[in-house]
């Protein structure tokens, strides 16, 4: 079967993802958040239809040479296509037939205007003949019409893989946790309207990858091999892993292109086995010091090997928030580890460790001029009051979050127009891998406002006021908003 990633569109997306400079990455997220894929995928449609239409202008008047372009583009994708992670022997198939599909589409279309012109030249104009040539052009341009809807027709049945993985899902039981559950502190969620839960829903879970089509993996199929400077390689099947030990722990996650403010963050209940037990079970070389994950889709990420091997609740995830992994959050195993940026270390799809150094390997992110170890960086947010929102004069409050992921945080302070920064109030953490609500009520007067937060840690570090870019390993500075209070 032709996997969806096989498709061109897939193809030319996941090519352009993989040479897209980081300012390019950062942009298309600064733009359009967790919507980049689909910007990217509208974006190729609309060169593809440029693309096309110029090929058609220069065919009809410099022939064969649109019927080059289209099968440069066809054979240019099949090329591309099996230099994809994961590419089998056929992965070319679907860019050569559109290909071919394209020059010959052309060459009719073409071919039926030249036909028309040269009637239209040498015969005496009549309406007859000239509705004839209008019915005949427009009769192909139906059938090529045609001819598109069944192959998104054929496109959606070869979706049947995606139905059966979803399926499947469904109807997965999850084993309980060894040990005791997640407990939510009372009052860890102030529950204020416009403040970020402190528990994210599966649907508001922000989602930031590589992957332009989503891995579709059936558990039957899907095993982990733990390999490299290991005394004992190791190969995990589903069955193998559900067997293990599962933990459940609250993790917060942050991708490392977050701004000052951003909400490409999240907290969830996660289930699944420790990898320091696995790695223990594999005996990493004392020289090894990083994990290189793999996804079937072919990312990597670079992690420290300490990180997956001290007492953080760094697992092996297959559930979330009560729930098998959403297929588009790693379904069937994906890595969650508090304390490190995502880029490094959360990664979905799972199916390879490679215990080795990092002066022996480099990661995706890495290659790409990001820093190779990504510790999470203290950092606060004011959701409340929202942006642009206008506030009656009067008592109020103003809340947010704060978090430093595997150290905790202490305290939030916030401060109104350049006066003396206040103490906020923290709601309790639900632990010191997750992030922490907090609060201050406030007595607005008329006018223009700018509030600023920072955050203090349990290590008693003050979130630095200095201004970082995302790049290359998480941004800083102070989160502010300004605020227009009414009578």
């Amino acid at each position: 079967m032709l996997a969806p990633e096989s498709s061109p569109f897939a193809v030319i997306g996941g090519g352009l993802i993989d040479v897209a400079p980081p300012w390019a990455k950062d942009a298309a997220i600064g733009l359009f958040g967790t919507a980049d894929k689909v910007a990217l995928l509208t974006g190729i449609a609309i060169v593809l239809l440029v693309v096309a239409a110029a090929a058609g202008v220069v065919e009809s008047r410099f022939p064969p040479w649109g019927l080059v372009i289209i099968g440069a583009c066809g054979v240019a994708s099949a090329v591309v296509s099996m230099t994809r992670a994961g590419a089998g022997p056929i992965s070319w198939v679907p860019s050569a037939v559109a290909g071919i599909v394209g020059v010959v589409a052309l060459r009719l279309l073409v071919g039926l205007l030249g036909r028309g012109a040269a009637t239209a030249a040498t015969a005496p104009a009549s309406a007859a003949d000239s509705g004839f040539d209008r019915r005949r052009f427009f009769a192909w341009t139906g059938g090529a019409t045609a001819a598109g809807v069944l192959a998104l027709v054929a496109a959606n049945l070869a979706r049947t893989g995606t139905r059966v993985v979803t399926t499947v899902r469904d109807a997965l039981r999850l084993p309980s946790p060894t040990g005791a559950p997640v407990e939510i502190p009372p009052g860890a969620d102030l529950r204020i309207p416009g403040l970020a839960p402190v528990i994210t829903p599966n649907d508001r879970f922000y989602r930031i990858d590589t992957a332009l089509i989503v891995p579709q993996i059936d558990p039957a199929d899907w095993s982990l091999r733990v390999r490299g400077m290991v005394d004992h390689e190791l190969t995990l099947t589903w069955g193998d892993l559900l067997a293990l030990p599962m933990h459940e722990s609250a993790t917060t996650l942050a991708c490392v292109s977050n701004p000052v403010g951003g909400d490409l963050i999240g907290t969830a209940v996660w289930l699944g086995h420790p990898i320091r037990e696995l790695l223990a079970r594999a005996g990493p070389h004392a020289d090894a010091d990083m994990v290189l994950s793999r996804s079937i889709d072919g990312f990597t990420a670079s992690t420290p090997l300490e990180a997956l091997t001290d007492d953080r609740d760094a697992i092996l995830a297959v559930g979330m928030n009560g729930e098998p992994l959403p297929v588009e959050h790693g379904f069937p195993v994906r890595m969650v580890v508090p304390g490190l940026y995502g880029y490094v270390s959360a990664t979905k799809w799972v199916v390879e460790l490679d215990v080795t150094r990092f002066d022996l390997e480099r990661a995706y992110w890495t290659d790409r001029g990001w820093s190779e170890r990504g510790p999470i960086k203290l950092q606060s947010r004011i959701d409340v009051p929202r942006r642009g929102q206008g506030l009656k004069a009067g008592d109020t409050v103003i809340a947010g979050v704060a978090w430093q992921q595997h150290v905790g945080v202490a305290g939030v302070e916030v401060q109104i127009d350049d006066g003396a920064w206040q103490q906020a109030t923290l709601a309790p953490a639900i632990s010191g891998d997750t992030w922490v609500q907090w609060s201050l009520p406030w007595t607005a007067d008329v006018g223009g406002h700018v509030i600023r937060c920072r955050a203090v840690s349990t290590t008693g570090e003050v979130q630095t006021s200095t201004h970082a870019p995302p790049a290359p390993n998480g941004a800083t500075g102070w989160h502010e908003r300004f605020v227009e209070v009414f009578e």
